[in-house]
């Protein structure tokens, strides 16, 4: 945020100023909630937890260099303070009066929401707006109600764009987002079954995710999935203009049509192909994607259907895709070495759309005479369609041509049991098939396949060829697993 007087941060917050020797002092412009990323003239917001409560941490934010905190309560401590009711509301009501400075100053502002890709696409809408002005984006996956706030009051004078990711986690959740940061830009990416469990249907997930759409101004852009039903029907509840993308084919009808052709992949599943548009702008222009995988070729047409409708040219954005790279850790993050082994590490979280692009990709990377090994981990927030999910990652796995499976939490249990009684896993031949199951804390041994010792097969057949792919929702236990595979095959 642009540097405000403590005045004006108790005016904007709603709060009352306490312990200041000069309420015209300015403070910003950096806003924090770690006392230990505190910077000189930084806004540190003391929030409570369930384990720390960040008003025992108001000396440390001092000590580096904060100017003032929003509290839930005085402090005796030597900093100006602003105490408010909730200091989370009152981090939000300070990003919501940050991000309506820059509007007044030209700033646009793109939502992004989706079951799945949120985290990639927004890293390629950032990486491309990026090309034609200044670009706030969220680090990670910063979408919820304090990760959100924190990305907006990085706008300053000289932000032309902000990005603001949308998670939700209920019906209700991405509307308050869109108070905090309204959007002029609005990108559905997807509808899935990620946390269906707790909307109850992927309709209630559709309803929510949804909100993004109705938040929307006439003089807005919704830019929409076309080839996702659940999103398409989101253009009857919008007032802005619509955008469409679509990874098969020219979508019909809306004010932009944005559409991908002629796509082929490398042998590393980075895909090429033909980007045209129609509509609000026309033309055709070549992208060679440097991000991996299939499902990249539609992230990128909505990060290409954003920045156009953000009043960006066409060569421009073509030209910025390709140039773009990941951006974000444990996201399809590929490691090859010079004998020919490949790692793919898709572990940050897991779901059944990102499973099956992850798997997909995987299996597309195998070389002559390889083989391929897939580490997979439970899939959480799923529901009444768990069992039927994670059986349908083995399906699928058997459907690829993996040929190892290391099974990590006792959902997957559910998956090997079915397919070892005869599911497709038998029809390809479950013998070749070694798996190895950890139970939920990654100790207990719950079920192994008698053939295979999964690290001692590993060490064996640490040729040129091998490819061990990642995926799950326990980071540091994947983490953990892929680095000992790299030392066991470096001894073999």
């Amino acid at each position: 945020m642009e540097p405000i007087t403590l005045d004006e941060l108790a005016r904007a917050t709603g709060g009352r100023l306490v312990r200041a020797a000069d309420p015209g002092a300015r403070v910003g412009p950096d806003v924090v909630i770690d006392s230990r990323r505190a910077t000189p003239g930084s806004v540190f917001v003391a929030i409570p937890g369930e384990r720390v409560d960040g008003h025992d941490y108001l000396d440390a934010a001092a000590s580096g260099g904060a100017a003032a905190a929003l509290t839930a309560r005085e402090v005796d401590a030597d900093l100006a303070q602003v105490v408010v009711d909730d200091p989370v509301a009152a981090l939000q009501r300070l990003a919501r009066h940050t991000v309506d400075a820059g509007h007044a100053g030209g700033l646009v502002v793109v939502g992004v929401t989706g079951s799945s890709g949120k985290t990639s696409t927004k890293d390629l809408i950032g990486q491309v707006l990026g090309r034609f002005g200044a670009t706030v984006v969220p680090p990670g996956s910063f979408n919820n109600e304090i990760g959100a706030p924190l990305t907006a009051c990085r706008v300053d004078g000289a932000t032309r764009f902000l990005v603001a990711e949308m998670g939700a986690r209920g019906i209700g959740h991405v509307r308050a987002l869109t108070e905090v940061t309204p959007p002029d830009i609005g990108a559905v990416l997807n509808v899935g079954h990620a946390h269906v469990g707790e909307f109850g249907s992927v309709e209630g997930i559709a309803q929510a995710k949804g909100e993004l759409v109705e938040a929307l101004d006439a003089d807005g852009w919704a830019v929409l999935n076309a080839a996702d039903p659940l999103v398409a029907a989101m253009a009857s509840r919008r007032r802005a203009r619509v955008a469409w993308f679509a990874d098969a084919g020219e979508p019909e009808g809306g004010d932009l049509r944005v559409w991908a052709s002629d796509v082929v992949a490398d042998d590393l599943q980075r895909f090429s192909f033909t980007l045209h548009a129609d509509g609000a702008v026309t033309g055709s222009e070549p992208v060679a994607l440097g991000v991996l995988g299939r499902h990249n070729v539609a992230n990128a047409l909505a990060a290409a259907a954003v920045a156009l409708a953000a009043g960006c040219d066409l060569p421009g954005v073509a030209e910025a895709l390709t140039s773009a790279r990941p951006q974000s850790r444990w996201r399809m993050e590929l490691v090859t070495r010079a004998d020919g082994l490949a790692i793919l590490n898709d572990a940050y979280n897991a779901n059944p759309d990102s499973m099956a692009a992850a798997l997909t990709s995987l299996a597309g990377l195998r070389r002559d005479g390889g083989r391929v090994v897939a580490a997979v981990g439970d899939m959480l927030e799923l529901g009444d369609t768990s069992a039927q999910a994670h059986r349908a990652v083995g399906e699928l796995a058997a459907r690829l041509g993996v040929d190892e499976v290391l099974a990590i939490g006792a959902l997957l249990f559910s998956m090997i049991y079915y397919n070892n009684r005869g599911g497709p896993l038998g029809i390809f031949g479950w013998a070749a098939l070694g798996v190895l199951v950890v139970g939920a804390l990654g100790t207990a041994l719950t079920y192994r396949n008698r053939r295979i010792r999964f690290v001692r097969f590993l060490t064996r057949s640490g040729r040129a060829g091998l490819d061990i792919g990642c995926a799950g929702n326990r980071v540091e236990e994947f983490e953990a697993f892929v680095a000992n595979v790299r030392r066991q095959i470096a001894k073999a």
